[in-house]
C-alpha cells in the first residue's frame, strides 16, 4: 500500500514552463478575484487542473470560483453564501451551477489512479465542469484541454504566484483575464 507521501512525485504533466499567464496573488482577496474571474470563462465540459502543495491556495480558489457560478435559476438559497468545503475527507463534492454542474476533487488521498472513476471522474467529464486538485494523481487521464494552474509561495514568503497554461482555446479565453 502506498502513503500519500511515496505519490508525492507527480505522474501527470506539469503545467509548462512558460505559462499563458503568470499573476501574483499577494493575498487570500486576490486569490479570490482570479477564481471570480475564472469562474466568467468557464463552459461545461472544462476541466480545471489545480496544483500546488499543500496550503498554497488551491482549494480557496477552487471555493471562490465555484462560488461566484451562479446558481439553477429557481434553486433555493444564494450560490454565493454556499457552504463549499474542500473535498479533502470526501475526495468529491458536485454543485448544481450555470452553465453545467460543478464536479470538485481532491484527489490527495488516491493511492492509484483507478480508484478515481469510483468518485464519478468520466461522468464529471462527459458535460460538467471539474475542478481537481492534486491532478498529478490521475496519471495521463488528465484531458490536454484542461487549463493547468499551478500555484506556487512567492520566495520571499509574501504571498503566491499563479502560472496558468492549457491546451484548446484557454489561450484565448485567459486573454480576457489581461484585457
Amino acid at each position: 500500500m502506498m502513503t500519500a507521501i511515496q505519490m508525492s512525485a507527480p505522474s501527470a504533466p506539469l503545467p509548462p514552463a512558460t505559462p499563458l499567464l503568470d499573476l501574483p496573488l499577494p493575498d487570500l482577496a486576490a486569490t479570490e478575484a482570479l477564481g471570480r474571474a475564472l469562474a466568467r470563462l468557464l463552459r461545461p465540459g472544462d476541466v480545471v487542473a489545480l496544483y500546488g502543495d499543500l496550503g498554497a491556495g488551491k482549494t480557496a480558489l477552487a471555493r471562490a470560483l465555484i462560488r461566484a457560478l451562479p446558481g439553477l435559476p429557481g434553486a433555493p438559497g444564494d450560490a454565493a453564501e454556499e457552504e463549499v468545503p474542500s473535498p479533502t475527507f470526501t475526495l468529491v463534492q458536485t454543485y448544481e451551477r450555470d452553465p453545467a454542474p460543478v464536479w470538485h476533487f481532491d484527489l490527495y488521498r488516491i493511492e492509484d489512479s483507478s480508484e478515481v472513476e469510483e468518485l464519478g471522474l468520466s461522468e464529471a467529464l462527459a458535460g460538467d465542469i471539474s475542478l481537481i486538485e492534486w491532478p498529478e494523481r490521475l496519471g495521463a487521464g488528465l484531458p490536454a484541454a484542461a487549463l493547468r494552474i499551478c500555484l506556487d509561495f512567492c520566495e520571499d514568503g509574501q504571498g503566491r504566484r499563479a502560472r496558468l497554461s492549457g491546451g484548446g482555446n484557454w489561450a484565448l479565453r485567459l486573454a480576457e483575464l489581461q484585457s
